[in-house]
């Protein structure tokens, strides 16, 4: 009897313990198949039909005039107009920044899809927006009153730039007669970051417009692309003088709660394309390790309200990321922390809210654009 409640005992163990392995077994699996199937998930592509979505923002808004949100200081009675008089060219999308990368986003699709379905509409709209008459005007408001000199500097100044250089670098008609329109004001805002650059001290680093690398990064593109070498040169040696020094960024600390772009990776970004190959590599490695060594931890910014115009920010912050992170090229672990910002905030903003609408299609198509590179 004691034979045989022991042999009980012992198959009942066996027993037991082959489930338990089974089940562990089959958890393992189910995490390894996870693990294998995340890259292929987040395989995203900027196709006709994502063109075609992100397109209905910024024409919904380029010709909107209201809400906007003038940046205007009021010296005497003549200043306060309707944001249009000033700006007759980028009077839509809530505000001057976003109108002007409104433009660039429709140039940027007009020129890759052209099958695109708003195509016509948004050629129209250039049309009207992109006249001689008001960028003269655009040109003017800068001249406005002693505060106006220093209206949208530089991330404004940034987004005009990019535009100017996409019209620069597509073989049509009407962007030639565009990128000429516009030539006065890109000529202001070169010369206006040559006055600036050697007075600005210290680097801006922030989440949100003034951050000094990202407008540093748009402005060499475009010096770069159009043979501006006064303001290549100048940008060049301003992003040493602001960078070269500094060690372990403290990207862990990011992102603030309001932020759209991200100080350590802007910064990088700057300084990929103002250093040669090797002394990047060099610089990068002791600026930012963990995304060399694969021990960064770099989740997307969540949103908890895509209602409140300031909350949303977070979305451009994923799209910013992904944009600074594709750049670099180094490894697959680096594209997979890019992809997983990108599709994180991708389906989301086109949900009919305003706050989000008038600005991120031009963040996720600059993202797809360096993706794309």
């Amino acid at each position: 009897m004691q034979i045989r409640l022991f042999l009980l005992i012992i198959i009942s163990f066996y027993i037991c313990s082959c489930q338990n392995e089974s089940k562990v077994g089959t958890e393992n699996t189910t995490v390894n198949t996870q693990e294998k199937t995340t890259p292929a998930q987040l395989k995203i592509d900027l196709d006709l039909a994502q063109a075609n979505r992100l397109a209905l923002l910024p024409l919904a808004c380029i010709q909107t005039p209201l809400p906007y949100k003038a940046g205007l200081v009021i010296e005497k009675e003549s200043d306060l107009q309707m944001p249009q008089v000033h700006h007759p060219a980028f009077y839509g999308c809530f505000d001057w920044h976003s109108a002007v990368h409104g433009h660039w986003s429709l140039a940027y699709l007009m020129k890759t899809f052209k099958d695109l379905e708003g195509r016509d509409q948004a050629r129209k709209m250039l049309h009207e927006n992109l006249t001689k008459e008001n960028i003269e005007k655009e040109v003017a408001y800068f001249s406005l009153n002693s505060n106006t000199k220093s209206f949208e500097r530089t991330y404004g100044w940034a987004w005009v730039l990019k535009l100017q250089e996409e019209l620069y670098t597509w073989d049509d008609e009407d962007a030639k007669l565009w990128y000429n329109n516009l030539k006065p004001l890109a000529d202001y805002i070169s010369d206006a970051y040559q006055s600036y650059l050697p007075k600005l001290v210290y680097p801006i680093r922030v989440g949100e417009h003034s951050n000094t690398g990202f407008g540093l990064s748009f402005a060499y593109d475009y010096a770069q692309t159009v043979g501006d070498n006064k303001l290549k040169e100048i940008i060049e040696t301003s992003a040493k003088r602001f960078y070269l020094n500094d060690l372990d960024c403290p990207i862990n600390y990011e992102p603030s709660g309001y932020d759209f772009l991200s100080p350590c990776l802007q910064e990088m970004d700057i300084m990929r394309k103002v250093l040669s190959e090797d002394d990047f590599t060099h610089w990068a490695n002791a600026f930012l390790p963990g995304l060399f060594d694969q021990t960064l931890k770099l989740e997307p910014g969540r949103i908890n309200d895509r209602s409140d115009g300031k909350l949303v920010h977070l979305d451009g912050l994923n799209f910013s990321r992904a944009w600074c992170l594709y750049s670099v090229k180094s490894s697959p672990f680096v594209k997979t922390i890019a992809d997983e910002h990108l599709k994180f905030s991708l389906d989301n903003i086109t949900d009919d809210d305003y706050a989000g609408q008038h600005w991120l299609a031009s963040f996720a198509l600059y993202a797809f654009k360096a993706k794309s590179q």
